[in-house]
């Protein structure tokens, strides 16, 4: 793994998820520990109560116990296993018409009181600076509910010695398959997250997630020169039966490319990215120019990431958030006239968090609003946003949309993406037909580097694998590709979507927002998808 690799994995992801507020290195047999039920609600009951008796015309109260377990390799050596874990309670409560916060790890009935309590007084303290009063759209208690991510095989009690060995299996194929150098991770989360709220809730979470990222490198020893590939296996929102590799869950795609849908086969994926990474180092550069783009999901991912997804927050919208690339150009303007074409009319866009295994499915928020679907963008036009309790009305919705998220129980919780999909091609289309109807394009898999301005105008893409498209077909792998977009003009050129065999998810572990920094985890599906007349640069000349 190289430094820009390491600090993007490290210093955004690990860096955060390792830091000292967000948990205690432990044995992994604790990782299979729980909070007695009883216990979550009485303590629950008891912040409300004391902040109600403070003056709290709202509360809600988060009580959490963070899991987490990182398995790092490289070759054939064990880096390092980590365990975390995190448990305690965050509170809110709105007072004189303001917003007020607190944190304990303390979980004794005082404790927790007392945390109630400070956070009514914080609300108190704000409100003599408040301008206009929280008004929150309206949630009716669902009373005493549970929700779970439907598992096969919990990922926490897979012995560690099972997970080691399958990571240092795909690094030994992919060795034996030419790489010169290779690491393989495991990463595994569980959030048991209960929530209550003054509106008659009291929520019980139990959310998991697993991503098997790995790097592949080859070396020309004779001239010095590599080339890289990382693994096409998605973060998910499953358990450990995600590694099982079901041969029903693989799509051959065109170039000898294999999609992985609801499983994954890291090990064949090894041994592949060990042969693309060596036929990489001889691939010919690419001519700048305007191509026809053939873009595979697992590239197109966080393209709907960047361009989409995080312009519909609506806070980035009204300007609220500006971290972690600014603001968006998708002002409300565009919004109230009805017919802004963001997209072509074969482009329908949806955020989901009922999504099955997807990062961001939930079955409420942490708000206690149920999850559910709505549309973007439909049929190329801007018709929603993504909103939470305190922002709906501004949009005259009288619901929240269920996007409101915190990493941690000492974070406070604020709006983040929900999962959002590019909707599959209604007409029978495979990638291999799509390939046939392109005279001079390129074909991207996987996600690469990345950059986009403060509005989320104008980006710049790369990817994993770039073979060049002639007359329809692929001749032959390409190397130094990137794509130069202008939102609105790129979406508008999308002029053909495949059909919904074709569908799959992919995602971030860890995405970014908000100061102090979180991080949360989020999907993004689509089928292929072909873009017309696409501006396309050679990086390697970019970089002089």
């Amino acid at each position: 793994m190289e430094r820009r690799d390491f600090l993007k994995m490290s210093g955004i992801g690990l860096g955060v998820l390792l830091a000292p507020a967000c948990g205690r290195a432990i044995a992994a047999e604790e990782l299979l520990t729980r909070l007695d039920a009883g216990l979550k609600k009485r303590l629950a009951d008891t912040a409300m109560t004391a902040a109600k008796e403070g003056g709290a015309s709202y509360c809600d109260v988060r009580i959490g116990s963070y899991l987490r377990q990182f398995l790092m390799t490289r070759e054939d050596k064990v880096e390092n296993v980590v365990n975390t874990e995190s448990t305690g309670v965050g509170i809110r409560a709105i007072a004189n018409g303001t917003w007020g916060f607190a944190a304990t790890s303390d979980l004794s009935i005082e404790g927790v009181a007392r945390a109630a309590r400070q956070a009514v007084q914080i609300a108190k303290a704000n409100s003599k600076l408040t301008i206009e009063p929280v008004q929150l759209a309206p949630v009716k208690g669902v009373g005493e509910v549970s929700w779970a991510t439907p598992i096969v095989r919990n990922a926490m009690e897979v012995p560690i010695k099972e997970k080691i060995e399958r990571l240092l299996e795909a690094n030994a194929a992919a060795i034996k398959a030419g790489a010169s150098f290779v690491s393989s991770n495991l990463f595994q989360i569980n959030e048991q997250k209960y929530f209550a709220s003054t509106d008659g809730s009291w929520i019980d979470q139990d959310i998991h997630r697993i991503w098997a990222p790995l790097q592949v490198s080859a070396v020309d020893k004779s001239t010095g020169k590599f080339r890289r590939r990382e693994g096409m296996g998605a973060p998910m929102g499953m358990g450990y039966e995600y590694l099982d590799g079901r041969k029903e869950d693989k799509l051959a795609l065109p170039g000898g490319v294999i999609g992985y849908i609801n499983s994954y086969d890291m090990l064949e994926d090894a041994v592949a990215a060990a042969k693309q990474a060596q036929e990489k180092l001889k691939a010919p550069s690419v001519k700048p120019g305007k191509y026809d783009l053939v873009l595979d999901p697992s590239h197109l991912l966080l393209t709907i990431h960047e361009s989409v997804g995080h312009p519909l927050e609506l806070d980035r919208v009204l300007g609220y958030e500006a971290n972690y690339a600014g603001t968006s150009f998708a002002t409300l303007d565009k919004w109230k006239s009805k017919d802004y074409r963001y997209a072509s009319d074969k482009v329908t866009i949806v955020a989901d968090r009922t999504q099955k295994h997807s990062l961001g499915a939930v079955g409420y928020d942490d708000e206690g609003v149920k999850a559910q679907r709505w549309d973007l963008i439909k049929d190329g036009i801007l018709v929603n946003y993504q909103v939470i309790r305190d922002q709906a009305r501004i949009l005259g919705l009288d619901h929240s949309q269920g996007c409101c998220y915190a990493d941690s129980w000492s974070s406070v919780q604020f709006q983040r993406m929900a999962n959002v999909s590019l909707q599959p091609g209604t007409r029978e289309l495979s990638p291999a037909d799509m390939v046939k109807g392109v005279d001079n394009g390129i074909y991207i898999v996987g996600r690469g580097s990345y950059s986009i301005d403060q509005q989320r105008y104008n980006a710049q893409f790369g990817g994993q694998l770039f073979y060049e498209i002639k007359n329809g077909k692929i001749t032959q792998m390409i190397e130094d590709v990137a794509y130069q977009m202008r939102t609105p003009e790129f979406w508008n050129a999308c002029s053909a979507i495949c059909d919904e065999r074709d569908y799959r998810i992919g995602g971030t572990f860890f995405d970014g927002k908000g100061q102090p920094g979180q991080v949360s985890a989020v999907s993004h599906g689509a089928s292929t998808a072909r873009f017309d007349g696409i501006n396309v640069i050679n990086t390697a000349r970019s970089l002089g």
